[in-house]
């Protein structure tokens, strides 16, 4: 993975995150948000693909997780708008003007609360890539991590981790690329692990936001995610007018890692067109 040109951003409540660009300084924008306990290495098969020869690529890490800063009190993780304020002074210091903003995961719950809290008016698009936006419990799948309890030996936390992330992948990823994903697992504190394990928003808040949504609107989600399973991805199309859901009948939480090919293409022609 080519590293990418590194700055650091500071949050509204002085969170340091760590801030990546790749690409064509003039092209097209695109925001990569990642999911919990990640980092934005997991982007890699993004990055170093041609997606990088035509469009603008910002990747942060959000607070907690990666080379951000991690807060050690809970609060700073929990609230209705310290997710949303980061992403919003990312979008801000790299000086982007039409983004389409991609979110693995709770990467799709970060940019849900963009939306609540600075409407779609600035952005060109949003991609939900196995996201649960509406946080229905009925979604989450076996696979699902469990929240870090207080005082877990350090074996436990990493067998945890090690389940966690086996779970994310229909089509395995090779041990190289696994080990890697399992480093950057493990610099999430268990501390941070358990105050975002805290974090949540009212479903029916969300489904009035959503409703208002009127950005283009790509949902990418695995037929075969066993972390959040494919109801996740039908209840946001349900509410969000003219979205559409593009479904990987092979694939499992990680749709963008395990058919990069396709993920990449797809998501090239949804920045160009809308579609």
């Amino acid at each position: 993975m080519t590293a990418g040109t590194q700055s650091v951003v500071a949050a509204p409540d002085g969170t340091k995150l760590a801030t990546y660009e790749w690409g064509n300084p003039a092209g097209p924008e695109i925001v990569l948000i990642h999911g919990f306990a990640q980092s934005h290495l997991c982007f890699a098969p993004q990055v170093s693909s041609a997606l990088a020869r035509d469009f603008r690529i910002v990747a942060y890490d959000s607070r907690g997780h990666g080379a951000s800063e991690k807060p050690s009190d809970a609060k700073a993780y929990q609230g209705s708008e310290v997710w949303a304020k980061d992403l919003a002074a990312v979008l801000e210091a790299k000086g982007l003007k039409r983004p389409v903003l991609v979110g693995w995961s709770m990467g799709g719950r970060i940019i849900r609360k963009y939306l609540m809290r600075f409407g779609d008016g600035t952005i060109g698009g949003v991609n939900f890539v196995a996201s649960m936006v509406v946080e229905d419990p009925r979604c989450r799948g076996p696979a699902a991590p469990q929240p870090a309890q207080p005082g877990q030996p350090l074996a436990v936390q990493i067998q945890a981790a090690i389940a966690f992330l086996d779970g994310c992948y229909g089509i395995k990823p090779n041990e190289a690329e696994f080990r890697v994903a399992l480093a950057y697992n493990m610099l999430v504190p268990a501390s941070v692990r358990q105050a975002i394990a805290g974090w949540s928003t009212d479903p029916a808040e969300t489904v009035a936001l959503l409703k208002n949504v009127r950005v283009p609107t790509l949902i990418t989600h695995g037929r075969k995610d066993a972390v959040l399973l494919p109801s996740a991805a039908e209840m946001t199309a349900a509410t969000i007018p003219g979205s559409r859901i593009s479904w990987f009948d092979s694939c499992g939480h990680s749709p963008f890692c395990e058919n990069a090919a396709r993920f990449n293409r797809e998501l090239g022609d949804f920045v160009k067109t809308g579609r």
